[in-house]
């Protein structure tokens, strides 16, 4: 009987998950033009934050001088934030100068874009439970 239980834990864990899990839609406003793509990471803790190589999903699509959206399928319940960028050459990366200071517009969920300093996790996070979701991230130049 012990057995039986100790087998069905992992399935039941499972479903429990997957009834929990939630849609985020991402909406980015703001692209001036429509070269190039816009790069979008979900991070999902403090320390991958704002660092899209560390991302929890990373998209890439399209850019539109209008507005994009997409939207992540089955997302775990948790904290969660938004970076994306205008990357106008495609070249994969948020161009600087020579200071540091971004050359391309970028936006972060919960405008929590900072003028001379990276976003803040507190600033920029959201909770994800398990209703549907969408947020809106507001390209800047």
């Amino acid at each position: 009987m012990t057995r039986t239980w100790l087998a069905a834990i992992p399935i039941w864990l499972s479903l429990l998950s997957a009834a929990s899990a939630a849609d985020l839609t991402v909406n980015i406003s703001g692209a001036h033009n429509a070269s190039g793509s816009i790069a979008t990471g979900i991070l999902n803790s403090e320390g991958s934050f704002p660092k899209p190589p560390v991302a929890f999903a990373a998209f890439r699509v399209k850019a539109a001088a209008g507005p994009v959206s997409f939207t992540v399928h089955d997302l775990p319940p948790g904290r969660y934030a938004v970076t994306s960028f205008h990357d106008e050459n495609d070249n994969g990366k948020l161009d600087a100068d020579q200071i540091g200071l971004p050359t391309e517009g970028y936006g972060v969920s919960n405008k929590a874009r900072e003028i001379l300093s990276p976003p803040q996790w507190s600033k920029a996070s959201f909770e994800l439970g398990d209703q549907n979701k969408t947020i809106t991230v507001t390209i800047e130049y």
